[in-house]
């Protein structure tokens, strides 16, 4: 093998690793928000980790997490809950960065 078939192929592999650290942070990320989107909605236990569920699964429609917002925005207004949604994005990328930080330290142990 050439060395630059060995310099692809590494590549490509840090490449499928990079991707599938994303989208574990991004699915972590969309647990911790729904789980707390339920805490607001007075959703505990087993019915909490339903809905946190859902908003994972709501995230899978499209890139991003604008798929998210339209989950979880009429079930705030539902509920009458204020919010904007500078504080649900705010929310959001902080739960990324949470992820983020417990994914790294998971692949350190």
């Amino acid at each position: 093998m050439s060395s630059m078939d060995s310099r692809k192929d590494a590549f490509e592999a840090k490449y499928a690793h990079d991707e599938e650290i994303a989208f574990k942070v991004e699915a972590r990320a969309s647990k911790f928000f729904g789980l707390w989107v339920a805490e607001q909605l007075g959703l505990v236990g087993a019915d909490a980790d339903t809905y946190a569920k859902e908003v994972v699964g709501a995230n899978l429609e499209e890139p991003g997490f604008d798929d998210i917002m339209r989950k979880v925005i009429p079930d705030l207004e539902e509920k009458n809950i204020p919010f904007t949604n500078e504080e649900l994005n705010k929310k959001m990328y902080g739960f990324v960065d949470q992820a983020k930080e417990s994914i790294v330290k998971e692949l350190d142990d």
